[in-house]
């Protein structure tokens, strides 16, 4: 076992390209109920950028560690810990920070995720694929058949919403700013792409026959959001999740009133508070299973050591579809499916 830790950390909030630094610190000797995680790989999520600039809903205390989402293995137990945790595959937790090569936290806050499946997927089952599954069964009684419409459709949460939907058997009408992302979309299983434009309630219309949505997904904003709203049928439920391009949530008044369309808001950090531990391993069972069976497919655009960290950051800003990640050694996260 090393004696010291890569980390990458910052010390102060504002742009990652200028803040983040690579350190080697010393490992810190367990507690009789710690283990230590060995990280095998490590997600960029667009809250993690979030945190590091302080515009996010909550802070870590300085100096922080980045990344909230990971997955590793145990690879050393304290005193009171039973051995039988050694070599279980486990997620990272997220207030221990994912961009590094070691953690420790308590065994009574692991969470251990199926041996099988790959790492580069294990590291990105959690946050967003419970952001999509919470989006679809938490705000309205969602039937085969029914209709659901989401902006952003390309990103890490929509992707996972197009393949839930169609499991659940429901039709996801998924907008996007480019038109090359349709035939991707398609491939995941999207009813329809269509370009975020003017002409998107329309195409509602005809598609549900002028019924409109049961629910609308919105994690962009602006004129986005007013679109969505437009294309929900009476009753509908407009959910608020992200905010890409900055812009107000905007509504138009008269779906509101006459139509009686409710807008809410969902930030998956909360709904983790209100959970027990027990409560939050249980929920995870319905995406791990489909996951651990192939059911599901998460992309990677990339993967960089952890060295690398500044080229990771800068293809995470770039137009892509998948997820860009972080690992202590490239080498051997490629030869392995653990």
């Amino acid at each position: 076992m090393k004696s010291s830790n890569r980390v990458i950390r910052y010390h102060a909030h504002g742009s990652p390209f200028e803040i983040l630094t690579m350190e080697e610190i010393p490992l810190r000797e367990l507690g009789p109920r710690e283990v230590r995680i060995e990280i095998q790989a490590a997600t960029i999520h667009p809250s993690d950028i979030g945190l590091i600039q302080g515009s996010y809903g909550r802070l870590r205390e300085l100096p922080a560690v980045g990344g909230r989402e990971g997955v590793g293995k145990v690879v050393e137990v304290g005193s009171d810990v039973k051995e039988a945790v050694l070599h279980k595959v486990v997620a990272v937790p997220d207030e221990a920070g994912a961009w590094q090569e070691y953690c420790q936290t308590d065994v009574g806050n692991l969470i251990l995720l199926p041996a099988l499946v790959p790492y580069t997927q294990l590291a990105v089952a959690l946050l967003n694929p419970m952001t999509a599954w919470r989006l679809l069964h938490d705000f309205e009684y969602l039937r085969e058949g029914d209709v659901i419409i989401q902006n952003a459709g390309n990103s890490a949460v929509g992707l996972t919403i197009i393949q839930f939907a169609r499991q659940m058997g429901i039709s996801c009408l998924s907008l996007v700013r480019s038109e090359r992302l349709i035939k991707e979309l398609k491939a995941y299983g999207a009813t329809e792409v269509w370009l975020d434009n003017e002409k998107v309630p329309e195409k509602v219309a005809e598609f549900t026959d002028n019924h409109g949505c049961a629910i609308a997904l919105n994690s962009v904003g602006g004129k986005s959001a007013m679109r969505l709203a437009k294309s929900l049928k009476p009753g509908g439920v407009h959910v608020t999740f992200g905010a890409m391009n900055g812009d107000p949530v905007r509504f138009p008044t008269r779906n509101l009133i006459f139509d009686d369309v409710r807008f809410v808001g969902f930030w998956l950090d909360r709904w983790k508070q209100q959970q027990t531990h027990a409560q939050l391993i249980n929920a995870l069972e319905d995406i791990l299973q489909p996951l651990a069976m192939t059911e599901l497919k998460y992309p990677i655009d990339s993967v960089y050591s952890l060295e690398n960290f500044s080229k990771a950051l800068k293809r995470n800003s770039e137009s892509r579809l998948g997820k860009v990640l972080l690992t202590r050694d490239i080498g051997a996260l490629k030869k392995t499916t653990n």
